[in-house]
């Protein structure tokens, strides 16, 4: 197989221009239409980079949950999770940023390209409180570029079609694949029934 190796190359597959369209939607700070995307999005995928290498980590809360400070800040809380914080640690190191916004039912996505920074500012955490729990910090973002995404990818995934959704009996559990990643040091029958009792307690 073949490889490219200059970008000369690459724009001469992708010769055209692109359209004002596709050069309009970008811009350094949140407009109204775009503040609009973000209330509506519950889901949201973390791009970070450090000396480890690269994440990209999945959040989700309710619709609204990532926090518009102003028309080029954003706040999101960062809730229970697995506390590997690699995204957190990478963010201390290197501070840029990518997000993708998933709106679930729109094909539309939306993205933010900035640097981060970390609170764990009383005060501000208590803000984000759900069921009387707070977040252990918070991402704060500089917006430096945001746009949305045509609806193509979604389109042709068919991301939203419940006809098209995998049944998840089909899948391998979390539990069945960290039974056989630790040699069944880690039970997966147990591991996959205890998850859910789990995960209430942990949710927020």
């Amino acid at each position: 197989m073949n490889y490219l190796s200059k970008t000369s190359e690459l724009e001469a597959i992708y010769s055209a221009a692109p359209t004002l369209a596709s050069t309009a939607k970008e811009t350094g700070q949140l407009t109204a239409e775009y503040r609009a995307l973000i209330a509506a999005s519950p889901f949201l995928a973390l791009a970070t980079v450090g000396p480890e290498g690269l994440d990209c980590s999945p959040r989700g809360d309710r619709p609204g949950f990532v926090r518009v400070l102003d028309d080029k800040t954003l706040a999101i809380p960062d809730r229970q999770g697995n506390n590997r914080i690699d995204s957190l640690r990478n963010i201390i190191r290197e501070p840029r940023v990518a997000l993708m916004f998933l709106i679930p039912g729109s094909g539309t996505t939306f993205r933010v390209n900035g640097t981060a920074r970390i609170t764990a500012d009383e005060d501000f955490l208590e803000s984000f409180a759900v069921e009387g729990k707070s977040p252990r910090s918070a991402i704060i973002i500089a917006i430096e570029a945001c746009y949305f995404q045509c609806a193509r990818a979604v389109a042709r995934s068919e991301l939203w079609n419940p006809a098209r959704h995998v049944d998840p009996a089909s899948l391998p559990t979390p539990g069945e694949i960290l039974e056989a990643l630790t040699s069944a040091e880690i039970q997966g029958k147990a591991y996959d029934s205890a998850w859910l009792e789990r995960a209430k307690k942990s949710l927020w």
